[in-house]
């Protein structure tokens, strides 16, 4: 199976998606991770320098699940679903040929996040489905898919901490809760991770459950006794 893995900036995919990716490498998935823009404006320092800093540091996080990213360099800030970008995803989906393309969802909080979400969805089109990954704090997002990442945290944590010019701890904080949440969401046992995504459908691509790693496992119900069960 091959995964194409889209992030608006150099961390994206680390923050949001970084654990289901580590669950697809145990499977022995083969992924492609790919960043939009050059990141230039994620910091204080000089652009220039930031880039190519911001560059090392996806580049070393994407090496942990032996992985290369691409990088298609778009202005950091002002990406648009314009030609340009459309015409680069499509090459890029063209030259890898995945089976599923995992990327931002199209209400996400930044521009740059809508952007990509909603060039991705032009660009692929009827060549293979898009999967919506969560945003930050869940806000607007209504999942329909999980995955479960207790067994690989750790790794995720790690990707996150390999972009020290972000302040990574806040982002590993944010986003062990947001795994936890997501997992007690979807009845997941006490102490389980998950990333939620959300799949909308679409013509030829209807049902895509085949091709995710699995869910947390569903706790079983057990009734409350009532009143007359206590007496006895």
């Amino acid at each position: 199976m091959k995964i194409l893995a889209l992030g608006a900036h150099p961390d994206d995919i680390e923050i949001f998606m970084f654990g289901t990716l580590a669950a697809y490498a145990a499977q022995g998935a083969e992924l492609t991770f790919a960043v939009a823009t050059d990141g230039a404006k994620g910091g204080k320092s000089d652009a220039t320098v930031l880039a190519r800093v911001r560059r090392e540091e996806a580049t070393a996080a994407a090496a942990l699940l032996g992985a290369a990213p691409r990088f298609l360099d778009f202005p950091d800030g002002e990406l648009v679903a314009d030609a340009a970008l459309i015409g680069a995803l499509k090459t890029l989906i063209r030259e890898t040929g995945p089976d599923l393309v995992i990327t931002h969802a199209p209400y996400d909080y930044h521009g740059d996040h809508r952007a990509l979400s909603d060039g991705v969805r032009i660009a692929a089109s009827f060549a293979v489905p898009v999967l919506h990954a969560d945003t930050l704090g869940g806000t607007s997002f209504s999942p329909t898919h999980y995955v479960e990442i207790s067994h690989h945290w750790e790794i995720k944590a790690k990707a996150i901490r390999a972009h020290q010019s972000q302040g990574p701890e806040h982002y590993v904080h944010r986003a062990r809760l947001q795994n936890e949440f997501r997992a007690g969401q979807c009845n997941g046992a006490s102490g389980t991770l998950a990333e939620a995504f959300r799949f909308e459908p679409t013509f030829p691509f209807a049902d895509i459950r085949a091709l995710l790693p699995p869910a947390p496992p569903i706790r079983p119900l057990t009734a409350s006794p009532g009143p007359a069960d206590r007496a006895g």
